[in-house]
């Protein structure tokens, strides 16, 4: 599974809850991109989760 290369941001885990209260594992995934970003190293493709992409965290490669 990919993890955003900004902040880290990757799948967790928790339980689906029924009205019964019955309990079952689940996965939360974030919501990851992959985009063209300007590094050091120059522009290099990589996940970045949207919340990274709407606050300006990175600059993105034409």
């Amino acid at each position: 599974m990919a993890v955003c290369s900004v902040c880290g941001k990757k799948r967790v885990t928790g339980n689906n809850v029924s009205h019964a209260n019955n309990k079952t594992k689940r996965v939360f995934l974030p919501n990851l991109q992959r985009v063209r970003m300007h590094t050091a190293s120059g522009v290099k493709r990589v996940h970045v989760c949207t919340r990274c992409l709407r606050s300006g965290k990175i600059k993105k490669a034409v």
